[in-house]
């Protein structure tokens, strides 16, 4: 008679975070899963009664790799709230800066914290297994140093715009604090030129950019592969053989619903920024996908849940305009003693229509597909056609993620080459109490600022990151979160070593090293400690 056996896996992720995962097995496979977010947070509560500027000093210290994403949204937010008017040059380099980290973080993410595990032992029967460890595997892998190398570049365009990265103060309400020169743009140019001929079509697409964005469906893509050895053994092919050969596209599925704030304020729509104006002027479409159907990405919309969440003063299903501050409860535990029935996780569970909604690659892909987008507005039905043909899973969200980088280049080219040298990039704003919202596309996901000022000060500063809504714990009516749904169903080929786990939380983008304990519940007994 099968038994129920447990992983506790402590942290999950391999660069930073403190996700932790427990998974209930039976008969090799995940039959429920809850992930448990170990730190507390507490930016909102340092800023309660600072400064409204000092969201842009506090908060890009909410991660070391999505700084700029958060200066982008705390600039914004005080740009609603203040009612500043922005210069076009000030949009420019504020979606250069955002891009420019996100597509830094492509092949960082892709080389150091997903593909080593296709490098795992579980795969070494398939007839791709030595190609992939050749090229994929952590540290020694003839493309790793490569990948890790190039992915720096882009980010010394944003250390010219921004004096440094991460943790930059360049963009204020009212603009940015900078004011390149003709050697700027053109340095800028020159590196990401780098970043081109080092890696993105020589490793990666083994074509040019212009080739490869002319993939318009699933077909399409296969077709691509197949055209020539050169784009077949580069490594997105070789990446998407091996993801079909290795089975990962068919398993991590998800919550089946998308969020996606948008980003990229055009330079010409949002030169007097509200709430209400700010998804028309995205360039890289918002939205909230069903499943079926596209729906306005409204911040109205959005309700937090804490059944599950250690809080001691929070209401469930509240707006983030309407919340306290938080404050933590002293009854935390660590994962092993966790009653998951009650609370169990330092993160609170984001809904958006009452949905539990994935946010991230997949998400602004399928955001892009939308065949209501306008002519400003990204337009690409391959992610459409993807999903239509073979649904979300690890695959498909990886290959989200790898598939923006060609499309980001062009555009950071675009924008440089669009900076008026002789026109204006700060305008000073009059400081006054009101309320604002800020939200950008970090690489990882959905990242909005709600703030209230009254009487010169913040009074209520609330963050939804893109992590909060993919691992949120359970809401109140038991429905789980996106990383906790898609762990479900999971077959685990060997509990000693469950590298699908990790293979699905880091398709999320969570990321740390980490070290699993595997037990089982019956006898209690440990079966393992290894790394993932």
């Amino acid at each position: 008679m099968s038994h129920i056996k447990e992983l506790n896996i402590s942290p999950v992720g391999r660069v930073e975070g403190d996700l932790d995962v427990k998974v209930f097995m039976q008969d090799g496979v995940v039959t429920r899963a809850h992930t448990q977010a170990a730190m507390y947070r507490g930016f909102e509560k340092i800023l309660v009664g600072k400064d409204p500027q000092a969201g842009l000093i506090v908060t890009p210290r909410a991660c070391g790799i999505c700084g700029g994403s958060h200066l982008y949204c705390a600039s914004s937010a005080l740009d609603v709230a203040w009612g500043t008017t922005l210069p076009p040059n000030a949009l420019l380099l504020r979606a250069i800066g955002q891009a420019t980290e996100t597509i830094q973080s492509i092949p960082r993410w892709f080389y150091a914290i997903f593909a080593t595990d296709l490098a795992n032992k579980k795969f070494a029967n398939k007839p791709l297994y030595q190609e992939v460890v050749k090229r994929f595997a952590a540290y020694v892998g003839t493309s790793f140093q490569k990948g890790v190398t190039a992915s720096g570049r882009p980010v010394e365009v944003y250390a010219l715009f921004g004096g440094q990265w991460p943790h930059s103060s360049y963009m204020v309400p009212g603009g940015v604090m900078c004011a390149p020169t003709l050697k700027d743009i053109t340095r800028a140019h020159s590196i990401m030129n780098h970043f081109r001929n080092d890696w993105l079509e020589t490793v990666w697409l083994g074509c040019s950019i212009e080739r490869y964005l002319e993939i318009k469906s699933w077909d399409d893509m296969l077709a691509w592969v197949e055209e020539n050895e050169s784009q077949r053994n580069s490594d997105l092919g070789l990446f998407i053989r091996a993801s079909l050969e290795f089975g990962l596209d068919k398993f991590g599925q998800g919550v089946g619903k998308y969020l996606a704030w948008g980003t990229y304020l055009h330079k010409d729509l949002y030169q007097k920024p509200t709430i209400e104006g700010r998804n028309p002027a995205t360039i890289s479409p918002s939205g909230f996908f069903d499943g079926k159907n596209y729906h306005e990405a409204d911040q109205k919309q959005v309700r937090e849940h804490v059944t599950h969440s250690w809080y001691e003063n929070q209401d469930d299903s509240m707006h983030p305009f309407d919340q306290p501050a938080p404050s933590g409860s002293l009854n935390s535990t660590i994962l092993e003693n966790t009653d998951f029935n009650g609370k169990y996780s330092w993160a609170k569970a984001p809904r958006f229509m009452e949905y539990a909604a994935e946010t991230g690659p997949l998400a602004r892909v399928i955001m892009a597909a939308n065949p209501a987008n306008t002519s400003h507005q990204f337009q690409d039905p391959l992610f459409g056609d993807i999903m239509d043909k073979m649904g979300p899973s690890v695959f498909t969200r990886a290959l989200a993620r790898v598939h923006e980088a060609p499309r980001l280049y062009n555009m950071i080219n675009k924008w440089l080459s669009e900076v008026n040298l002789d026109e204006a990039f700060y305008i000073k704003p009059e400081e006054k109490d009101g309320v604002g919202w800020g939200a950008t596309e970090a690489a990882r996901g959905a990242l909005a600022h709600w703030i209230k000022i009254k009487d010169g000060v913040i009074e209520n500063y609330q963050i939804i990151a893109p992590t909060t809504f993919n691992v949120g714990p359970n809401d109140s009516q038991g429905n789980s979160g996106p990383i906790e749904a898609a762990l479900e169903g999971t077959e685990i080929e060997d509990p000693h070593d469950p590298v699908e786990v990790g293979l699905v939380a880091r398709s999320f983008d969570s990321c740390l090293v980490c070290t699993v304990h595997a037990h089982d519940e019956k006898t209690g007994k440990e079966l393992a400690k290894f790394k993932l």
